[in-house]
């Protein structure tokens, strides 16, 4: 494969303003930690070569971020892949001449990043539909997200106009959106509200934790059924934070069935005898991901004005696990 030129090579350019409660930490792995794709070796030749300065300086890879530092970083990388049509069965929901609603099963990641740049719901749609809307190169159509292993409703927009208003009744938080999740444990109180800061975590980049200077994060939560040692639960979203649901789950000791990232693929209640043990091993090999299903959608169309409202079947991995609980 031919390399790049240096021409072909994307800038990327931003500064972070380091909190004041901020700890001291080599800047090469806070970097590492807080820059999205970064390595550690990455790192340490863009600082090498002076691109990354310190309150306007160039510093050592070993120097210690402090409190209130501005370090401004600009990063060469070669840039992504053309984003290709695929011919990838998709779940149509619904679909007009403004947008269409699919449902996303787990394993497909919404649109192309790194390391995913096939076989995404974007490569699916763009063989499907004639147009999409472009808020951005790599993810046409996509109003907003559902990770890789959490399947369900998307709305998805064919023009601009439809994008924008869309996006504009989530950002108003007027959109409907209902999640079913299987999680560990069972709730003393059969509802409730968790409001907690969201950020990302300092401990492993790839994770988001409850920090104190994080975005606000409010999740409504009910329990619909309950078994011995899992919970069958509905959430509300009243934002719309990155792993949300997930995070807030886990802060509450129950964090979702299956779920790797956020505990959830060891076992939280129940014993941990070796009948135990068994049958929970016996349920992980239904599902093999987080059983988070995004199950309702509700929007006002942008054109017609309607309300218009969505609801689907949880998928069969989760129905295995609850017809499996239900019987002992």
């Amino acid at each position: 494969m031919k390399r790049p030129s240096a021409k072909a090579l994307m800038k990327h350019h931003f500064t972070i303003h380091i909190p004041a409660g901020q700890q001291r930490e080599r800047l090469d792995l806070y970097l590492t930690g807080h820059v999205e794709n970064a390595t550690r070796n990455k790192v340490q030749q863009a600082i090498r070569s002076g691109e990354v300065r310190v309150n306007g300086a160039c510093v050592k890879v070993s120097y210690p971020v402090m409190p209130n530092d501005v370090i401004e970083v600009q990063l060469s990388s070669p840039p992504p892949p053309d984003v290709l049509p695929e011919e990838i069965p998709l779940q149509i929901v619904y679909d007009d001449e403004s947008l269409l609603v699919v449902n996303k099963p787990a394993g497909m990641v919404t649109h192309p990043a790194y390391k995913h740049y096939s076989g995404t719901l974007v490569n699916a749609l763009l063989y499907y539909c004639d147009s999409l809307s472009q808020p951005h190169p790599m993810r046409p159509g996509i109003v907003h997200r559902l990770d890789k292993d959490t399947s369900g409703l998307l709305v998805v927009a064919k023009n601009e106009s439809t994008h924008e208003k869309l996006s504009r009744q989530f950002a108003q938080k007027t959109s409907e959106r209902e999640y079913w999740a299987i999680v560990w444990g069972r709730f003393k109180e059969p509802s409730g509200t968790i409001d907690a800061p969201l950020g990302r975590s300092k401990a492993d980049r790839k994770k988001m934790a409850i920090i104190a200077d994080g975005k606000s994060a409010v999740t409504e939560y009910e329990v619909i059924e309950q078994f011995e040692y899992l919970s069958l639960v509905k959430l509300h979203l009243r934002t719309g934070r990155t792993h949300q649901i997930r995070v807030h789950l886990a802060s509450l000791h129950h964090p979702i069935f299956c779920d790797s990232t956020y505990g959830g693929d060891k076992i939280v209640a129940g014993g941990t005898d070796g009948k135990r043990k068994a049958e929970v091993a016996n349920l992980m090999s239904l599902i093999g991901r987080q059983a988070l299903h995004a199950k309702k959608l509700g929007f006002v169309h942008p054109v017609r004005k309607e309300l218009m409202r969505f609801d689907s079947e949880l998928p069969e991995d989760m129905q295995a696990v609850l017809n499996r609980l239900r019987k002992a």
